[in-house]
């Protein structure tokens, strides 16, 4: 939803967009917010250039092989899950698949991410490009090799968590010193209405 949103705002229109949901109660309010479609998986891969695919790591076997039939070597499959290989994908659906494996990041909620990407066997510049691009309105992009991408999970990934759990040990100092949580807290984050901070300078989003 983060990047759809971010598609959006970009000035991506709406009717260029499908999205699929396992919920249906979730597949309204995101119809309702954004004017897109909302379908099924395999409407939705049968009329897509690109198809990102964004489940958790579980999920993706299952999913591939649901969406296999309706894959084709024209489309571009975009994945955004953690720690799934290019070539796991690719053994998954038709021979010669161009597939992009990304790792971003939770700065992608106000469109300050750093995602890295990495092509896999069949994937060339346009489809590198393409990713590029689609990941643009929600940050930055840095192309690695994928035999780097674990260690982009836990540094860029996972990083911003590290944060979290500074803001958190920063917040406990300062009740042990007399504060009331709400104020610690403040004093820390010092969020704004809109309830999120960026922090451009590290790479970091405070969000609640």
């Amino acid at each position: 939803e983060a990047l759809l949103s971010g598609l959006i705002r970009a000035g991506m229109v709406s009717s260029d967009l499908v999205v699929t949901t396992r919920e249906p109660d979730r597949a309204r309010l995101i119809s309702d917010r954004y004017g897109v479609d909302v379908v099924d998986n395999a409407e939705a891969v049968t009329s897509a250039d690109t198809v990102l695919v964004a489940v958790k790591p579980q999920d993706m076997g299952a999913l591939l092989t649901e969406i296999e039939p309706h894959v084709s070597r024209d489309q571009l499959v975009v994945s955004v899950a953690a720690g799934i290989t290019t070539a796991f994908i690719e053994r998954r659906l038709v021979e010669g698949v161009p597939v992009v494996r990304v790792m971003s990041n939770t700065p992608v909620l106000v469109d300050e991410a750093m995602s890295a990407i990495s092509g896999g066997s069949h994937a060339g510049e346009v489809h590198l490009a393409r990713t590029e691009s689609l990941l643009k309105p929600v940050g930055r992009t840095i192309r690695v090799p994928e035999s780097q991408q674990d260690a982009v999970t836990a540094l860029s990934g996972s990083g911003p968590a590290y944060f979290f759990y500074l803001v958190e040990a920063m917040t406990d100092a300062g009740i042990l010193l007399g504060l009331p949580r709400s104020v610690a807290h403040d004093l820390i984050v010092q969020r704004g209405e809109d309830a999120v901070m960026p922090v451009r300078m590290i790479g970091v989003v405070v969000h609640r």
